[in-house]
């Protein structure tokens, strides 16, 4: 299963957002640095409401969501790059994690210390972003050196290519920009992959705000900073949410839930936004089996063929693949049955170059 790390500055809500996001204590949330140093580990369902209506249509009375992992980081401080605070330790649980969930801190609180003094999410998310740059220029530099040893001659093309696209990182970062903004091609992003650098990987910002924020986001100062920044980066999110109103909500019953939310001018604090953008930030989409026994939501990465994804629900269905029979959810749900959509041609007969899409609605045909 593919993790969304959630990393900030210490006491910007890290693990106040992780407990609530799995409803859970696992993350300690204290008012102290590095309260958390083992990376706590959760499972969080993507919130989907599509599996609902499906599971009208299917008339079936059980619902299995998809999930996708997240890991709680102990909180960066500048000069990680250099061992400061956890240092190579955060550094290295970060290296492990597929996307990342960075909370910047948008709120005002003087009871909540700041390490750094005032509150400030642009330069909070500049710190992050330089420890991460500068542990890719030491990682870079390893990896030149042993493909120039290795290119010697030119005999190996390989690390002929990657030295060449090494010096070109190098450059890149040594002007303090990340490695996600180099103009590259295809082939190239590709063998940057094998590079395992740090400032590769999508990233979301997490604008964490108070609850009397989050019915008019835009009127804060420091969300409306954090946007103008990120807006110039390569690939970025931005969502909003407030991870201590999500922690209230933990000990409410759903009915209260809502009528708390609903006193504050929302429906929603914004964890399940950030649920549903971390997910897309893994280049992950959902499609579906529904029928008597259950609705079922599978999780693929975007760009599987009909095979591969068949896979998903077992390793045999791909090698023993015939066809997938496919639905489109909004076309199956305004039809409201497969016979009525099987009637208005909407039902389809697919093959093994067929490329899944979010939403599809699928029955594989496997030889036994």
């Amino acid at each position: 299963m593919l993790q969304a790390g959630i990393v900030g500055l210490p006491n910007v809500g890290k693990s106040t957002l992780f407990n609530a996001l799995t409803r859970s204590r696992k993350a300690e949330a204290a008012n102290y640095p590095f309260c958390t140093i083992e990376p706590n580990v959760g499972v969080v369902e993507v919130p989907d409401e599509r599996a609902y209506v499906l599971k009208g249509i299917a008339k079936t009375q059980v619902v299995i969501p998809a999930a996708i992992e997240f890991v709680d980081i102990a909180g960066l401080v500048a000069g990680a790059s250099k061992g400061e605070g956890l240092g190579n330790k955060f550094l290295t649980n970060i290296r492990e994690v597929d996307a990342i969930v960075h909370v910047v801190r948008c709120f005002e609180n003087d009871d909540i210390v700041h390490n750094m003094g005032k509150v400030d999410p642009v330069r909070d998310i500049q710190v992050i972003n330089t420890e991460l740059i500068l542990a890719d220029i030491q990682s870079v530099e390893k990896q030149l050196d042993t493909n120039k040893k290795k290119a010697k001659g030119g005999a190996d093309k390989e690390a002929v290519a990657s030295a060449a696209l090494l010096e070109r990182l190098l450059a890149h970062l040594n002007e303090d920009k990340p490695a996600s903004s180099l103009q590259a091609d295809d082939e190239e992003r590709a063998r940057m992959k094998f590079f395992n650098l740090l400032t590769t990987k999508a990233v979301l910002y997490a604008c964490n705000v108070a609850e009397n924020d989050i019915a008019n986001p835009d009127a804060n100062p420091h969300v409306t900073a954090v946007k103008k920044y990120v807006a110039d980066q390569h690939g970025c999110r931005v969502c909003v949410i407030s991870a201590q109103v999500e922690a209230e909500l933990c000990d409410l019953s759903p009915e209260d839930a809502k009528e708390f939310l609903g006193s504050l001018g929302v429906t929603d604090s914004g964890v399940s936004q950030l649920i549903k953008e971390s997910y897309k930030l893994l280049g992950l989409a959902t499609y579906f089996t529904a029928g008597e026994k259950e609705v079922r939501c599978w999780t693929f990465k975007v760009g599987m063929t009909a095979p591969q994804c068949a896979a998903v629900i077992h390793t045999d269905f791909e090698k023993n693949f015939i066809r997938a029979e496919v639905v489109a959810y909004t076309d199956l749900a305004s039809l409201g049955s497969v016979a009525a959509a099987r009637d208005a041609g909407k039902y389809r007969s697919e093959g093994k170059d067929y490329l899944f899409k979010d939403g599809d609605v699928a029955l594989f045909r496997v030889n036994p």
